[in-house]
């Protein structure tokens, strides 16, 4: 009997060993479907579309081999995005990756279940999630959102324009984030003993106006809201700002390789690299709303040194020692 006891026991712990084998060998062959909101040939957008590709790379995924990246490229038809995310919706893909707050709300518009991974300024605002701590639902990712960014803006754009006392704040009324961050500009430049006057734009069509409103009030800087519509049209904010002579501070690297003159903010590529951990941790069976929202560790500070040039402004040494990128 325990002879046949023992036998049955080998048995059983065998089939177990074997199926979880089996589990194991059909996990390691499965071919993940990963739906993307962006366009990675997009200008502004490839940079970190690749960070991104490269962070699964890191994680052991190789496109065509173990996943298969659905691309819905809504930057070039904006007013379709909701059809996009409906694709990738009907794809049944197995998660859902969102570049900007307005794609990961059409996405969660359309679904409750296939997870999605952002980033956004601030998603809790946005309704996004429940808290940073504890998404719940089917979404999570990073937030682009670092509390002091506006104020480390203006001092270094003090540090560059120390004699200028007025400094235009421009921002995007149809931006839901930008009421909240022009009062932050506001107060951080009441602390540094600049005056700040808000100027509004919503689209090219308004920039013309907006610029000759900084003339009317004798800015002698500017600082940009981040902003999408102000990214798709930085090369012609850059050349308004610099035919009125403006030292401007931007919150993108964008801006300053379209011919800006100095940028600080979030380093978005390594926010979207972490995209890449969170997809990872949802295909091995995390749920979303379990994890965490990050939130900013890396910011970067890039230079134009030729538009400097341009401007007759001298960076001091110590500015361009701190720099990560200075661009000549």
């Amino acid at each position: 009997m325990k002879s046949g006891r023992a036998a049955l026991l080998i048995f059983l712990a065998l089939g177990v060993l074997l199926v979880s084998f089996a589990a194991e060998a059909q996990q390691a062959g499965k071919v993940y479907r990963i739906g993307v909101l962006g366009n990675p040939e997009s200008p502004p957008q490839q940079h970190l579309w690749d960070a991104f590709r490269q962070g699964l790379r890191e994680l052991g995924y190789v496109e065509g081999q173990n996943i298969v990246i659905e691309w819905g490229r809504w930057l070039e038809r904006p007013e379709r995005l909701p059809e996009f995310a409906d694709e990738l919706v009907r794809l049944k893909v197995d998660v859902i990756v969102a570049g900007a707050s307005q794609t990961a709300t059409a996405a969660k518009r359309l679904t409750g279940t296939i997870p999605i991974v952002m980033t956004t300024g601030d998603p809790v605002g946005s309704g996004l999630v429940s808290s940073l701590a504890r998404p719940g639902g089917n979404v999570t990712g990073a937030s682009s959102l670092a509390s002091g960014v506006v104020e480390k803006q203006l001092e270094l754009l003090q540090e560059i324009a120390s004699r200028v006392p007025r400094v235009a704040i421009l921002w995007n009324p149809d931006n839901p984030f930008h009421a909240t961050h022009v009062r932050e500009a506001e107060s951080a430049a009441s602390k540094l003993g600049l005056h700040a006057q808000s100027v509004e734009a919503r689209g090219p069509k308004d920039l013309d106006d907006a610029f000759l409103a900084m003339e009317r009030v004798r800015a002698g800087a500017l600082l940009l809201l981040s902003d999408a519509v102000f990214l798709q049209h930085r090369a012609m904010i850059a050349d308004l700002a610099a035919k009125r002579r403006l030292p401007a501070m931007y919150a993108r690297r964008e801006h300053v390789e379209a011919g800006g003159l100095i940028g600080y903010g979030v380093d978005r590529r390594a926010l979207y690299r972490r995209l890449a951990v969170y997809v990872d941790k949802i295909l091995k069976g995390a749920k979303p709303g379990d994890l965490p929202i990050e939130q900013p560790t890396k910011f970067e500070l890039v230079i134009n040194l030729k538009t400097a040039k341009a401007l007759d402004l001298t960076i001091p040494p110590s500015l361009l020692l701190r720099a990560d990128q200075v661009i000549e």
